[in-house]
C-alpha cells in the first residue's frame, strides 16, 4: 500500500482594477458615456487618477445623493459596452497568477467592482481565475480573504492593505495603481514591488508566513 501524501493547497486574493488589469481607458470611456446621458459633468481624468473605492463613492463628487442610486444603474448598463474592449492586463500579472497555480494554490481575486462585471474583464483579457469576490471593500474585503482563508492579498491601494493587516495575512503592494510605495507601506504593506514581474518571488514567502517589510 502506498503511504498517504497529504496534498496541502493554499489561496492567494488579488485585486482586480490597476492590479491585474489597466482598466483605466474603459472606465474613463464610461464616465464620459453616463456624463453624455446625464447632463451632469465629470472630471474622467481625476476619476480614473483614484480607482479603488466603491462607485457609489466616486459618484457622490458628481452626482447629488439623491440621484447616486440611479447614477450607479446607469453606469453599469454602460459598462460593458464602453468598459471592457479596452481593458488590458498589467505587466506580470498573468504571471503571479500562473505561478500560484503552478505552486498548487488558488486565485480569488476580490474587488469592490460588481462580480460580473469583473468577470468581464477577466475572460476578456484571458485571465483564469478560480473565484471573484465582487462589491467587496475594505472591511468585506478582509472578510473575504477571511472566508478564503487566503495566505495572502496583492493591491495597489492602501485600503487593500489595510484588508490583509484586518485578515492577518500579508498584503503585497504594487505601486501600479494611484498608491505610492510609501503610502502602501505605512498602510502595512509586508512587500510593495513596482509591478507584477516580481511576484513570484514573493510567493514562497507568503505561504511560510509574514515577511520582513520590504519596499
Amino acid at each position: 500500500m502506498r503511504p498517504h501524501t497529504e496534498v496541502t493547497s493554499f489561496t492567494v486574493g488579488f485585486d482586480l482594477d490597476m492590479t491585474l488589469i489597466d482598466s483605466r481607458p474603459g472606465i474613463a470611456a464610461t464616465y464620459r458615456a453616463l456624463s453624455e446621458a446625464t447632463g451632469v459633468p465629470v472630471d474622467v481624468d481625476l476619476v480614473v487618477s483614484r480607482l479603488g473605492p466603491p462607485l457609489e463613492q466616486e459618484l457622490l463628487h458628481w452626482f447629488p445623493a439623491a440621484q447616486v442610486t440611479g447614477a450607479v444603474t446607469r453606469y453599469r448598463a454602460l459598462y460593458p459596452r464602453y468598459a471592457i474592449e479596452p481593458s488590458r492586463l498589467l505587466p506580470g500579472a498573468a504571471e503571479a497568477v500562473a505561478a500560484v497555480k503552478k505552486a498548487g494554490g488558488r486565485v480569488i481575486v476580490i474587488t469592490a467592482k460588481r462580480g460580473d462585471l469583473a468577470r468581464l474583464h477577466l475572460d476578456h483579457v484571458g485571465l483564469a481565475v478560480d473565484d471573484v469576490e465582487g462589491l467587496a471593500w475594505a472591511d468585506g474585503k478582509a472578510r473575504a480573504l477571511r472566508a478564503a482563508d487566503a495566505v495572502g492579498y496583492v493591491g495597489d491601494h492602501i485600503a487593500d492593505m489595510g484588508a490583509a493587516v484586518a485578515a492577518g495575512i500579508p498584503g503585497i503592494g504594487v505601486s501600479t495603481g494611484p498608491c505610492s510605495a510609501a503610502e502602501l507601506t505605512a498602510a502595512g504593506a509586508s512587500r510593495v514591488l513596482s509591478d507584477l514581474t516580481l511576484f513570484a518571488n514573493c510567493l514562497p514567502e507568503i505561504r511560510v508566513g509574514p515577511q520582513v517589510s520590504d519596499s
